[in-house]
Order: structure tokens, then sequence, then C-alpha cells
């Protein structure tokens, strides 16, 4: 793989395929008794990439007989787009495998890194948002493009501090990636509200900023309120002002844009999961729930608790 100065694949995404939900396996065995769309009241599916790498048992018969019947797109967690090693060439093998078996609408992951020197976090950590970075994440994003032959679809993480060396906001950058690398967003209205609570910025700004032509999909979710910040959970409804958030990217977006509503912790119901993404449909249609976030009853144990909105300095910029 090698890396290219330009990019000649569209930022204009695919159609939406509507509302969805992300694959969960608690939810097999009802999903096996209401296969067809009818019958489940979802569009969509969007699967965790991981899960069905090297996997060939129950859950991957199980999102082949989806395939079937629903559109199925893939969200990575893993493909470390900001680290500085080099890409994951064996990850990427079996993800374009699976893409070429499943044929998935679209392929997603996050603009992160994950690990370094063989270590997976298993978080999504943010980058320093300066020139160098650019230069480095829209090289690999040409790389990956190129070596599955599709764009890749980005999505903005949450995040609990900055760096001092920052020399974009983040919806600038991710402005600038598009334009460079042809790529497309995946845009979580939640994160962005998570974010614009940790760090002190307007999110109205924030999606004013963004590349509007090349959103491809967007998430809801629901955060947990520590008192003094946010936390990502998705183990809660999506509050008010992340609908607003919601309502107000589609409109200004003019178009439809596939709406997935994550839920990852204390997962309810199929059904009830159904009954949160039909409000999806009201807000667009002007009905905005008023609901306020639950306060968190005791501190996650987490280490950016205490560095909650500051500047991360860095010895040394990303090479």
């Amino acid at each position: 793989m090698s890396a290219f100065p330009s990019c000649s694949l569209p930022a204009t995404p695919p159609p939406s395929p509507g509302f969805g939900v992300g694959l969960r396996s608690c939810h097999f065995p009802w999903l096996e008794r209401h296969l067809l769309p009818q019958q489940s009241g979802v569009d969509w599916f969007e699967a965790i990439t991981e899960n069905y790498l090297d996997h060939y048992g129950y859950a991957r018969r199980m999102l082949f007989r989806l395939r079937e019947h629903y559109p199925i797109v893939l969200h990575g967690v893993s493909l470390s787009i900001g680290a500085s090693e080099p890409l994951d060439a064996a990850y990427l093998h079996k993800l374009r495998q699976l893409a070429s078996e499943l044929q998935p609408a679209w392929i997603s992951d996050h603009l992160c890194w994950t690990g370094m020197l063989g270590i997976n976090s298993h978080d999504l950590l943010p980058l320093p948002l300066t020139r160098e970075s650019l230069d480095h994440v829209c090289a690999r994003v040409q790389q990956v493009q190129d070596y599955l032959s599709r764009p890749l679809v980005l999505e903005n993480p949450s995040t609990y501090f900055c760096f001092q060396q920052n020399e974009y906001h983040e919806w600038e950058f991710l402005a600038e990636l598009v334009r460079r690398s042809g790529c497309q967003l995946l845009v979580d209205v939640n994160n962005i509200y998570v974010s614009s609570v940790n760090l002190g910025f307007d999110p109205q700004q924030y999606l004013a900023g963004l590349p509007l032509q090349a959103v491809a999909q967007c998430h809801l979710a629901g955060p947990s309120d520590m008192g003094t910040h946010l936390i990502d959970t998705h183990d809660q409804p999506v509050p008010t002002a992340v609908w607003r958030l919601y309502q107000q990217l589609i409109s200004a977006c003019e178009r439809p844009v596939a709406t997935l509503l994550e839920w990852d912790a204390r997962i309810p119901d199929f059904p009830e999961l159904v009954a949160e993404l039909n409000l999806a449909r009201e807000v667009l249609q002007g009905h905005i729930p008023q609901r306020e976030m639950a306060v968190a009853a005791s501190s996650l144990s987490t280490p950016v608790a205490a560095s909650v909105g500051r500047e991360l300095h860095i010895a040394e910029p990303l090479s």
C-alpha cells in the first residue's frame, strides 16, 4: 500500500438507508423470530467490525442472514488511523475479505488512535490537531481507501481534553481531511455535545464548520452526567440537547442522512430500542422530546476525570 498525493474517490455519500440500530448479540434471539424489516421496525444495522473478524460461528451466520434483508454497515474500533505506527496490514486484509463477502453499504471507523507498540488501549484516543497530524492522517486514509477500493467514513470521537499544540478546531481538521482525502463523515451528534460540554466550545459552531456534503451517517446516543463532565457511555436515552443538535444537523444537510441509535451498556430489549429510534423520526417532524440527562449515581473509574477541559502538553509533535 502506498500513499497518494490526492484521492479521486468522491466525497458524496450513498443514499441514506433510513433509521437503524447497532447490532448486538443480546438481540439475536429476538431478531431470529422477527427477521424481516416490517417485523423488526428498523431499516438497517451497524455491526462492529471486530466482532466478525476471525469469527465463523453463530454471530457471523446471524450477520449474513440479516444481510439478506437489510443494508449492513461495518463500524470499526481498532483501525487506529491516527497512530504513528504503520497500518496493521493483517487487520486490513481481514477487513477487505469480510467486506468482499458481506458487501456492506460502507465501512466506518474513528478519527483517533488506539494504542502503540502492538498494545491496544481499547479506547478511542484523541489526536493533536496539527498540520503535521493532518498530513499524517490524510496519507493513511488514502492508503486505506486504495486498499479497500472505497471511501472510508470517519467518526468524530468524544473528547475530554485538548492539546496545547492544536492548530485546528476539530471541525476544521475534519473539513480539511475530507477535502484532501475524499473520505466521508460519520457525525456523532452525541460526541459533539459531550465534547462541547467538556471543552467549552459552541456545538453550533462545530456543525456550521462541517463539510455537510460529505456526511454519510450520524450517531445518536445517551451520555452520563458525572457532575463536572460528561462521559460517552451509550447507556442512556438520548437527551434533549442531543436531539436538538440532530435536528439541526439534518436540517442543515437538506437531505436524508442515515441515522443510527447506539446503545452499548444496560441495553434494553429490542422493541424498547426501536421505540427510542422512532423518536428520531418524530424529531425530524419537529417534535423534540423534553428529557433531562440522568445524573450518574457515582463517579466512573476513568483517568480522564481529573483532566477534563484541560490542555494536554506533548513533548514532541506526532511523526
